[in-house]
Order: structure tokens, then sequence, then C-alpha cells
């Protein structure tokens, strides 16, 4: 199959690639079942890639990062999802964790904590959701009222990805309810705190590697320090971030329907149905070939949109765009190929099994594709 070579890449990205490639194949495959086993990853896979440079590669230097471009963290997001290793919570830990503290906390916050989370030390998680609000940022219940120096954080969140292992996180809590929005603030919360908790691991149908949790605060004391931004500007700061975090699920969304259609070619041309290769009927090879378009569609999109994000042009609304087809293309493509696979499609043992199961959840979370279009809506 011909593909579009992508000339967002250097030869510096390149090299980085194949490093990223044999760390995921020699450090991560080989363990991933057993991690899905027990619910979360290793501590010991975080540390060794603080080692290697993956974590928070574009974080400034002076705050334990490499500096580099976003292209080395779609590396990362790529390479981990070609071989679907769902499990490492990476991506949200550096692109999403590590750039809300960069952008909006203060020099003793970064400090303190992002070259801890460059080198693995740290884990990084965002607490968002709660058991009442989803998709509906400006619907959070956890509250933190201001005493003299700190704040006193009351709540919980539920669906958070990294909960299990984390060692701080973001708390998206009102600081005013009655101001809607404007009322929303951001807090970095030191899971050392008295009064945080972590609640159970939760039992999920795909992702099954990856810990996530519930998390409780019972009056924590956030110092005032730890807000991010000035109070009531955290609604403005997460929809300023919103369209990275949708672009990366957008990312891993083709690379997840590529590796698919890898794995299901190959599949259909070494099984054999009715004394021929499963890819010689014309059903297998008509519906290859409306995938392998679509996906090439879909990569040729995507990459136009890293390019726009490369020049902090990428807008909400393309974001989104890009977001939501990406992952019901993602989805199209992984069920096409469990229906090809046959009945071997549904073990648990081969790969296009558990790429379909974890697939399911990227229309659901970073907001619904039904959010993504209200969203592109009111842009139109």
């Amino acid at each position: 199959m011909m593909k579009i070579e992508r000339t967002l890449f250097s030869e510096e990205h390149r090299q980085f690639r194949d490093t990223v490639r044999r760390f995921m194949e020699q450090d991560v495959v080989p363990h991933h079942e057993a991690w899905e086993e027990q619910g979360y990853v290793d501590r010991a896979v975080w540390l060794k890639a603080g080692e290697n440079g993956f974590l928070c590669p574009t974080m400034p230097e002076e705050v334990g990062g490499a500096g580099v471009d976003r292209l080395f963290s779609v590396v990362l997001f790529e390479e981990q999802f070609r071989v679907n290793a769902t499990g490492l919570g990476f991506g949200l830990h550096s692109e999403i964790v590590a750039p809300y503290l960069l952008h909006y906390g203060s020099e003793d916050l970064k400090q303190r904590y992002l070259p801890r989370m460059a080198s693995g030390e740290m884990i990084g998680a965002i607490a968002m959701s709660e058991p009442a609000a989803g998709s509906d940022l400006q619907g959070v219940r956890a509250t933190a009222v201001r005493h003299g120096d700190h704040y006193l954080l009351n709540g919980s969140k539920t669906f958070i990805t990294n909960g299990w292992l984390c060692d701080l996180v973001i708390v998206v809590a009102k600081t005013d309810p009655a101001l809607g929005a404007k009322g929303i603030s951001l807090f970095v919360v030191d899971t050392t705190m008295p009064g945080f908790s972590k609640g159970k691991r939760l039992k999920k149908v795909g992702m099954k590697a990856q810990d996530t949790s519930e998390l409780f605060f019972d009056n924590v004391r956030v110092p005032v320090e730890n807000l991010l931004g000035a109070e009531g500007s955290g609604f403005a700061s997460l929809m300023q971030e919103l369209p990275w975090e949708r672009m990366q699920i957008a990312i891993t969304s083709m690379a997840s329907a590529e590796a698919a259609l890898e794995w299901t070619l190959a599949y259909t041309r070494e099984r054999k149905a009715f004394g021929q290769e499963v890819f010689k009927f014309q059903n297998t090879r008509f519906t290859l070939a409306e995938l392998a378009t679509e996906v090439q569609i879909g990569r040729v999109f995507v990459d136009r949109c890293i390019e726009l994000v490369l020049k902090n042009q990428l807008d909400t609304a393309t974001a989104s765009m890009a977001k939501s087809w990406c992952t019901d293309l993602q989805f199209k493509v992984l069920d096409a190929c469990v229906q090809l696979h046959g009945g071997y499609g549904y073990m648990w043992e081969y790969p296009i099994a558990r790429a379909w199961a974890d697939a399911r959840v990227q229309r659901i979370y970073g907001g619904t594709n039904e959010i993504m279009k209200e969203v592109i809506s009111r842009s139109l």
C-alpha cells in the first residue's frame, strides 16, 4: 500500500522513533499482559521512561525536560499505540498535566514538580470528571474555599487516569459556585496532603492496564500558592489547553487504526478458508480497500492539524473535528478488522481484540463526540 511521505519529521525525529520503538518492544510489550491482570503498570517503567527522556520532553531544560518540539511527543503517542500499550499514562502526564504547570504555575511549583515528573519519580494526573459531571466541566461540584493562606478543598472525582499511581493531581474545583464558569479554579494537590485519598481502581471494559481511579478530597488544605493562574481563571485555562488534548486523542486514533490495518492484512494473507487465503475473497479485499482509503485520508488531515499545532494555530473547532472523526474512524476500522479475523478476532490473546476493546473509550473521554459536534456547530 502506498504511504504518503510524512515530511513533518526530520532525521532527528526518525532516530528518536527508532529509540522509542525499541523501548516499547523491549520494556513494555513483554509486560503489558501482566499489567492488564494487575490493573496498573509497574512504576519501574515510568522510571525507565524518565531515564530515556521519554517523559515531559517538550518541557524546558531548566525544569528537567529536553525543550524539544511537540513532534517528539507525537512520535511517543504513535509508537505507544502502534503496539497498543494503552496502560501507559505517559501522554496525559507529559502533555496535559505538565503543560498546565508550565503555563499557569508559579516558578516554585514548576521547580518543585516538573523535574521529578520528567524523571518519572512523580506521576501526574488531572481530576476533572465527577460522578455527576463529565464533559460538562461547568457542572463540577468540588469546592475550594479560601481560608487565609490556604483553600479547603472538598469533593470527589472519578475516571481519573493515573489516579492509582499519581503523586500530584491538578484538580478542577469551584471557588465561587455563583459565578458558573468564571468561578472555576485549578489547584495542584500533592497526594501526601492530609484529607486526600484514593478510591478503588475502576474495572473497565478495555484499557485494563491503565490505572483509573476515584479520588476523594475531605477538607484538604491546599496552600494558596498551589493555585494555577488566577482564582476563577480555571475554565479559560482548560479551554486553552483542550485543543491539544483532543488532538492527542486524534493522533493515537490514527496510529491505532494504521496498526490494526497492518495486523489484518497480515492475518488475512496467512489465514485460509475454503482452500484459499481470506484476503483473496472479494469482500475482504473491498473492505480493506475502503479502510485503507479512509485511514489515508485521516492521516493527511491529522498531519495537517499537527502542522497547525506546531504553529500554535490549531483552533478549538478543528481539534474537535479531528477528535470526533478520527475516533469514529478508529472504531470503524477496528470493528471491521475484528470481523475479518473471525473467531480469533474475539480472543484476548490477539492484539486486534484488545485494541478493539481499548478503542471504545476514545469517543467518550476528552469530551464525548456528541459534545465535539456541539463545539463544531458553534463555529459554523
